[in-house]
């Protein structure tokens, strides 16, 4: 056994799990309020979100081609197209969720995207016939009471902030598809060789999208570039990386814990930067939805 291998399985390694698990949900919640201070549209933020997120990738499959690790890579171009599938969601997605972080509030864009749990058990039984619990159909109901609620109540679907909120859901419905895609793929190749062809994939999917519709594509100034290589390098990159470590020990219901986790975050932070606080109202909302989408995960 190598050192390495075995380093992975010391119980120092199992106890930095949770740690890790939280400070990943922690990065991802600084996302929302970083798109928001981008000086680029959202499309543009999100293909350079990708794009830079490239670099550690490349970086770090480099070092395993050198270190002879060479399981579950993609051989031939068309496993490397089977690979890259995930990241058409992953660019919809993102793209989409940007796109909605402008329309309505953090914290609606930030919750209503976390319901994804939701669409992917939705989509399952659509596509793959996966059986349907009674439990989880508790949290569906539990969570769009919840989205009413937050929204202010039957009479406020009329907002000016519907749209939105309804742009955020759609995104939540592809990063779905994000998911399921990157279940079928995960389980043929690494998760290296996963991250890196999708990740190349999604930014060539947003990349046409940010040149036709929006202006300024490149960021002008010290502040701009800081931005969004914050928002490759430890929300996309940094974030995802200490999840997908945790996860190695933890069971998959303990990543809940980052549902929780990332709305808070990015509400207070919009709170504090943005100036954007959250009524009684909204907050008892988010909290039905949160439970709701907690409840839908155990069914």
């Amino acid at each position: 056994m190598s050192t390495a291998t075995h380093d992975l399985q010391t119980p120092n390694y199992r106890a930095r799990a949770l740690p890790a698990l939280i400070l990943g949900g922690i990065a991802i919640g600084f996302s929302p309020v970083l798109v928001r201070m981008s000086e680029l549209g959202p499309v543009s933020t999100a293909f350079w979100r990708i794009a830079l997120a490239l670099l550690p990738l490349i970086v770090l499959s480099r070092r395993a081609d050198a270190q002879g690790v060479g399981t579950g890579k993609a051989q031939t171009w068309s496993e490397r197209g089977l690979a890259a599938l995930p990241g058409l969601f992953l660019g919809a997605e993102l793209s989409t969720w940007h796109l909605s972080l402008h329309m309505t509030s953090v914290a609606n864009a930030t919750l209503l995207i976390n319901m994804t749990p939701i669409p992917v058990a939705l989509l399952g039984w659509l596509i793959f016939r996966t059986p349907i619990s009674r439990t989880f159909v508790i949290g569906l109901v539990l969570s769009i009471v919840g989205v009413i609620v937050l929204k202010g109540g039957p009479g406020a679907i009329g907002s000016k902030s519907l749209a939105g909120d309804g742009v955020a859901l759609l995104g939540s419905v592809l990063y779905a598809g994000y998911f399921l895609s990157l279940g079928r793929v995960r389980n043929r190749f690494s998760t290296l060789t996963v991250m890196r062809w999708s990740t190349l994939a999604a930014g060539l999917a947003v990349l046409p999208f940010a040149l036709a519709l929006e202006p300024h594509f490149v960021p002008v100034t010290l502040a701009g570039w800081a931005v969004v290589l914050a928002l490759a390098w430890v929300c996309h990159f940094g974030g995802q990386s200490f999840i997908t470590f945790a996860l190695a020990w933890l069971p998959p219901s303990f990543s809940s814990l980052t549902l929780l986790i990332q709305p808070v975050v990015a509400a207070l932070l919009a709170w504090w930067l943005l100036k954007e606080p959250l009524s009684a109202l909204q907050a008892l909302g988010g909290v039905i939805v949160l439970a709701g989408i907690l409840v839908a995960r155990k069914g």
